[in-house]
């Protein structure tokens, strides 16, 4: 079996360079001279955008976008005043980030590497994480939380954004071929253990990305066993298009934590 975060990161190179997710499309200049007026909106999950008071005093402030590469969000986040780190596995992500950047003459650092691993950065050196619906792909989420625990100042803020745990109960390659929607698997749910082998073969073969649930004690209760409290949460769907769940459940969610003081 290959290391699981070397296949993500070449699978997430691969998805970035084809251009097809909604997560690897470069904002426009419009978007970027906006956001330079006040005016933006950037989204943790799918479709909803984030309340504005979850991001607090904003302007002036050092601000992580962790694991949120593809020229979306950290450009929009410079663009309104923050001091912008782009940290992300993908190489083709962060070059999106960095191609809005000099194209709109943005002061924005990029740098590649696991979410699970902030050791590049010191403790206590950002005021808000900026951390959009990804830790799917990673297969321990606990040392996320204690990573962006240590680098945030007190008072900092986490804005973070996940997969509902429930998602993973179903088949979602067998609904897509006609199967009825109906519990599967139990959570939380790993490719690497759950999925039938063959299938398992033809997705790394084929350079798709390895996806992980986690369960809502890891997620929520990770991050205030981490340190943080719990100050803001939202729900968010999906479209139609995306997945049939979509007229069921919710399929995201997204947490607002801040770092006592």
């Amino acid at each position: 079996m290959t290391n699981p975060i070397d296949h993500n990161r070449r699978a997430w190179d691969k998805q970035s360079s084809e251009g097809q997710s909604d997560w690897v499309q470069p904002v426009d200049a419009d978007t970027i001279a906006k956001a330079r007026r006040g005016d933006w909106q950037i989204i943790l999950t799918p479709l909803r955008s984030v309340p504005a008071d979850w991001f607090g005093e904003f302007s002036g402030r050092d601000v992580l976008c962790l694991a949120s590469g593809g020229g979306q969000q950290a450009p929009i986040l410079a663009a309104a005043g923050g001091i912008v780190t782009s940290y992300d596995l993908s190489d083709a992500q962060l070059a999106k980030d960095r191609l809005v950047a000099d194209r709109e003459g943005l002061d924005m650092a990029t740098i590649q590497g696991d979410m699970a691993d902030l050791s590049c950065f010191e403790a206590a050196c950002f005021d808000l994480i900026f951390h959009p619906i990804s830790n799917v792909f990673a297969p321990d989420i606990v040392p996320v939380w204690q990573e962006c625990h240590r680098v945030l100042r007190p008072g900092g803020r986490l804005l973070s954004g996940f997969m509902n745990p429930d998602f993973f109960i179903f088949d979602h390659l067998a609904i897509e071929d006609g199967a009825d929607i109906q519990p599967v698997f139990k959570i939380p749910y790993s490719d690497e253990r759950d999925m039938d082998a063959g299938r398992l073969d033809a997705i790394i073969k084929e350079g798709v990305a390895l996806e992980y649930s986690h369960s809502l004690d890891a997620q929520i209760g990770g991050q205030i066993k981490a340190g943080f409290m719990i100050a803001g949460f939202f729900e968010d769907w999906w479209t139609g298009d995306a997945t049939p769940l979509n007229r069921f459940m919710p399929t995201s969610m997204a947490t607002l934590a801040i770092k006592p003081t």
